[in-house]
Order: C-alpha cells, then structure tokens, then sequence
C-alpha cells in the first residue's frame, strides 16, 4: 500500500524523527517500524492463512499505532475499540466483526472471549524484542482489502462496522494533503479517540508526510490546566479536531498565539462548525486558515472542503462545507430517488472511490444504504443538503441519527437499549439542539416516575458510550400518537417541559 509505503520511506531514513506522543510517552518513526514488523510476524504466525480483523483496544496509546500498522502488514484491517466503552459494547464490537484476535494495549475487562488474546505484558515483549524478521511485502493489506472496520452506532441497538479499504484510505489521503502545505516536521494534534475517524485526519496525513501526531487523552480533556500546559509544550502546526473541542479550549483566555504559538491550520470534521468559532480563532491566531470539511464515516473521514476566511464569515446563514473532492460527485435527491434543481434541499448523496463498499457482515443494511452506478460506489448519507455553485450546504439529519460533539449517535439506538431496562416501559430520545447543531439528548421515558434518574443512567451507561446518555431524563404517563400509530416525536418535542431547552 502507498502509505505504507511513504512512512517506511521515512522509517528508513530519519528513523529517529518522533512519529507520536501521549503524555510522558512518545515513539519514533524507527521504533514504530521496527514493532510493528515484529507484531506483525507474530499474527501472521498465530494467525495463519487469515486475513480476517483483528481487534486493539486501548486509549491513546503508542502502541495502539504499533498494532494498527502491524495488522496491516500481516494482511487484517484493524477494529479500534476505545478503552472507555462499557463491556457489553465491547463484546458486540468485537462479536460483530468476528475478530479471532484482540491486541489488548490497555488492561482488557474480563468477559470477552476471542481465540487470541495478546494481553498488555505480551505485548510489550513481542515488539521490544524485535529481531529484525519482517513480513513480506506481499502479505500487506491490498488495495481491495479492508484497512480498517470502524463500528458506529446503528438503529437497532447493535453498533454496525462501517469498512474502509485501502483504496478508500488513498482516495482520502491523495486529496487531503493538498488541502494545505506539509512542510517537514509538521505538529498534527489529534483530538478524537482512534475509534472515531476525524483521527484517522491526523494520524495518516501526519505519518505518511513525515509529521508528529500528539495526542490529548480523555483525562486531559477534562482536566484544563493540564490541557493548557501540554499544547503550549507541543507548539501544535495543525489542529485537527471537531469543533466542540474547539469552542471548549476557547473558553481559556490564554489559548491564543502568544501561549500556543502560531498555529497554521484549524482543520475540522465531524459536526457542525458553526460562526462563532472560526470568528473567535481568527481574532485568537490571525495567521491561522481555518478549513471546514464535511463527510461521513461511510465516505472515508471527509469529502468536502472550505476555507473559513473573513468573506465566507460575512455572508448571513450557515457556514458552508465547500466543495467536493476531485474524484467523487454530490447528488442532491428528493424522496423518489430523482435529483432536485441547484439550491433545493434533499438528501445528499456521495459518489465515488471514498466511499465504503458497506458495513462488514450486514447485507441488510447496506443494502438501504449503499448502491452502485456507472460512476462508483454511492452513499445514501441521510443528511438533508443542498448545493449552490459547486459548494454544498447542511440542513440537519433526515433520519433519526445526529453528531454529538463529533460522535455520530443513531437516536434508536440509545432507546433500544433503555428499553430493554425492567422498569422502562417505552423510551424516546430527542436531540436539544443550538443554532442547528445537537448540544445534548433528553430521554423522554414511559415508565415508573419514581424511578431514581441516576439509576437510569448508570444501568444505560452499562450498555452504551458515555457520550450516548442523555444529559436530562423526563417521565411522562404516555406518548402521542400519529396518524400511524407511531410515536409523534413532534408533538412530544413540543410537550417538553421548555426549560429542557428542546428546539421545535
């Protein structure tokens, strides 16, 4: 594969130039290549004629990098499970994507039972005593192959793996270093946790263009003296992050060029950048471009790209997400399937070599999702657009799936599994959303109002992400009805209590 390519042609020859750094922990483009190479032969010899995934949980860590490229040398795409999900996510993930091998980084839950486990300890002594052996550059992944499988959350309660080829990965990254200068030695921050693919921004365009990736953790997220100091330490060159993130580090007076340095892009993915923030970071860093992007999961990371600049700012409305890259199109389409005229809303519709052929072991699925025409693989995205002069526009979801803080959360999910809670009769889950963007969730529950909401919480969160509990919980005796039987969600938007801050 080219990218592997290009970073073993920088292993090779500045083999101590830093690839990563979390915390007090850092690894250099030798030493990522060299553990890899001897955790790949390991797999390869565990795992004999099998180029099915393999699993890594963890958090952050450099050695979640080593397993990453070490799958990939031996011939398996990567499942990243995050360290902070609860153990019942955990199993579903990696029941789902039938890995028969899981490189545990950080100490893995009791509960999960795959035929291989490489457990942190052994992990350690795989890849320090490396000797050197190599696999075969004909065992890597190839371009037809899944480099990685990414689990996100999926209507029925059960997450689905969105797969990305090699070809995908090219596609993406081929156009995203033309997006702004690299110049030897570049700083990528990465924000998003390595089982969310606005990483995959940093981590591959850092690594294939000879650049540094440093990590901020979820301890350091909620910890902001510590934030403050470890990015006025790392003198960041390229901030990839999701907006939330952002406005967060904004709400710090000294996050500014004089205490960070000279930040030369803001880059960002995964939700809705709305004006306040690139106006803020350009009154905060004036040297700084600020770039938009726009794409889902099952597009590889982003599709679309705009600069941010004081004329973008002064038009009135949403901010655009730009122009499609050179080799996918945009299709705006109504309900029958039939393109509208330029400027009219509909649902956006992605084409070309970006795009994921589906969700690993679920025909289903993506067959309401994913079609092929005579120009590529095409995505049905469900979010509600428009394009006016090449440059997309977004209106929200046409679904029942939103972007909080950057994690993209299918709403039938959340309640899916509240209702399989004893003392939880029916759950609805609505978004409290801001100028557009989601803010937080609110769980409308039919069930026993003496229920203790902490309770609710706790045993939720026992089954889904952290992010996926609803901020507020709120009981109701019943749920209105549509002329269909179903729950109008409309209606019960406008039943809140307004305190909860619902948008109608």
């Amino acid at each position: 594969m080219k990218f592997l390519e290009k970073f073993e042609s920088y292993a090779a020859r500045d083999p101590d130039r830093l690839a990563h750094v979390h915390r007090g922990g850092q690894i250099t483009y030798g030493e990522l290549a060299r553990r890899s190479d001897a955790l790949a032969v390991f797999l390869t010899q565990i795992l004999p004629n099998d180029r099915g995934p393999i699993a890594v949980y963890g958090h952050k860590q450099s050695e979640m990098l080593v397993a990453f490229f070490a799958a990939l040398k031996s011939g398996h795409a990567y499942v990243p499970v995050e360290a902070s999900l609860p153990i019942e996510r955990i199993r579903r993930i990696i029941e789902s994507s039938a890995a028969r091998c899981v490189v545990s980084v950080a100490a893995l839950p009791s509960g999960v039972e795959v035929e291989h486990i490489v457990l942190p300890e052994e992990l350690r002594t795989i890849i320090t005593d490396a000797d050197g052996r190599r696999p075969p550059a004909a065992a890597h992944v190839t371009a037809e192959e899944n480099v990685y499988i990414m689990f996100t959350s999926g209507s029925t309660g059960e997450p689905k793996g969105v797969q990305i080829t090699g070809a995908c990965l090219s596609s993406f990254l081929d156009w995203a270093t033309t997006l702004f200068p690299i110049p030897d030695a570049t700083r990528f921050l990465n924000q998003a946790p390595f089982s969310f693919d606005v990483s995959v921004m940093d981590i591959y365009v850092a690594l294939t263009n000879g650049g540094t990736v440093f990590s901020v953790d979820k301890a350091m997220l909620s910890n902001p003296i510590l934030l403050l100091e470890s990015l006025q330490r790392w003198k960041i060159d390229v901030w990839s992050s999701t907006p939330s993130f952002a406005e967060l580090c904004l709400k710090m007076t000294r996050f500014n060029t004089t205490q960070l340095g000279p930040i030369a892009v803001f880059l960002f993915c995964g939700e809705v950048l709305v004006p306040e923030c690139p106006r803020a970071l350009r009154e905060r860093f004036p040297q700084a471009r600020v770039i938009n992007t726009y794409g889902p999961t099952e597009a590889t990371v982003a599709v679309t790209s705009v600069e941010i600049d004081d004329t973008v700012l002064s038009r009135p409305g949403p901010l655009p997400l730009g122009r499609v890259k050179p080799d996918c199109q945009l299709e705006i389409v109504d309900e029958t399937g039939h393109r509208v005229a330029e400027g009219e809303r509909g649902e956006v519709i992605i084409v070309g070599p970006s795009v994921s052929p589906g969700y690993y072991r679920d025909p289903d699925r993506t067959d309401k999702a994913f079609f092929v025409t005579p120009r590529g693989r095409a995505y049905r995205t469900g979010d509600a657009g428009s394009v006016v002069e090449e440059t997309l526009y977004y209106f929200g979801r046409i679904d029942l799936q939103i972007k909080l803080r950057g994690q993209r959360i299918e709403l039938e999910d959340i309640e899916a599994n509240l209702n399989t809670l004893p003392y939880v009769q029916r759950a609805v889950v609505l978004p409290i959303l801001k100028a557009g963007r989601c803010e937080a969730l609110v769980a409308v529950v039919c069930g026993d109002a003496d229920q203790d909401v902490d309770r609710i919480k706790a045993d939720l969160g026992a089954r889904v992400p952290e992010y996926m509990v609803p901020r507020y919980i709120e009981f109701r005796a019943d749920f209105p009805l549509n002329a269909n039987g179903k729950v109008d969600r409309k209606r019960l938007r406008a039943l809140l209590d307004a305190s909860v801050g619902v948008d109608t």
